[in-house]
């Protein structure tokens, strides 16, 4: 059989200019998947164009970090900073949950709440992942899992990027990539164990933790050639001028949508897929 891919758009919901991203990469690139944000200012309009083209498979993208929470403020205080918003810092907020057993049991709310709200919302789940990869931290994921399954997630991502390719292609921010790689792949361990026989599909390889917030095309022409197997790469596309460092950008679009990158996995014989495909296919 070939090798699957999965392409997905992450903070879909966050703004208008990402929802925009991701119409335009459904329609014209190589999109299959993309994760919603449903505390997002644009959450209503990503639902719609959901709803609107149901061959866009859509996960739950959860936040416990740098984002709005479903909860109100004043009943997760552990998580929350001055701005009423949760703590922009994922480590900070790491360090939180790992301390602080109020702040694991306000998360366990805040979590169920934003899948609530994904289920209010009629779309099918097909995965689930997380802002920041947070999903991972062990006082998160051992929270999200029961919800993942009680909610009929089809998939979940793991990180677990290749850090030989991203170095070989970009040694900017080399301690920051090497001390993602190191702790993530330490997380991703552990979270492989606490799935083993659970019925939430995975990927060998997920690319983007690495190069987040420049996924250009020469990198991702580099992913798709060292393909074996299941993989997933994530972007965080924007229609938006001046995109973020490390978060919603056009550079991300423009791979997307970009020839070469389609004709690749052309060459390839690769399939595009989602995580339902792979669960279905995985029974």
């Amino acid at each position: 059989m070939t090798s699957a891919l999965i392409v997905t758009a992450d903070d879909f919901g966050r703004s208008r200019e990402v929802n925009a991203a991701v119409v335009l990469a459904l329609r014209a690139g190589v999109l299959t998947s993309a994760s919603l944000m449903v505390t997002g200012d644009a959450s209503d309009e990503a639902v719609a164009i959901a709803r609107a083209h149901p061959e866009l498979a859509v996960g739950l993208h959860a936040v416990v970090t740098d984002a709005a929470p479903a909860l109100p403020a004043h009943s997760i205080p552990h998580l929350i900073d001055a701005r009423g918003r949760l703590r922009r810092s994922a480590a900070a907020q790491g360090l939180q949950l790992a301390l602080r057993r109020a702040a694991r049991d306000e998360v366990a709310r805040e979590l169920a709440a934003q899948f609530a709200r994904f289920a209010a919302t009629g779309l099918p789940l097909a995965h689930v992942d997380g802002h920041h990869h947070l999903h991972v931290h062990p006082a998160v994921l051992d929270r999200l899992i029961p919800l993942a399954l009680a909610h009929g997630a089809r998939g979940i991502r793991i990180p677990a990027d290749d850090a030989v390719l991203a170095l070989r292609h970009d040694r900017r921010r080399l301690a920051t990539k090497l001390v993602w790689a190191i702790a993530f792949g330490l997380l991703a361990r552990r979270a492989r164990r606490r799935l083993r026989g659970l019925p939430l599909v995975r990927c060998a390889r997920v690319y983007g933790l690495l190069q987040t917030g420049d996924m250009n095309e020469r990198y991702v022409l580099r992913v798709v050639a060292s393909l074996a197997g299941a993989a997933e790469i994530y972007f965080h596309p924007s229609t938006q001028a001046r995109g973020e460092p490390l978060g919603p950008n056009p550079t991300d679009l423009r791979a997307l949508l970009d020839p070469a990158v389609r004709a690749a996995i052309a060459a390839r014989a690769l399939r595009l897929v989602s995580y339902p495909v792979l669960g279905a296919e995985a029974r």
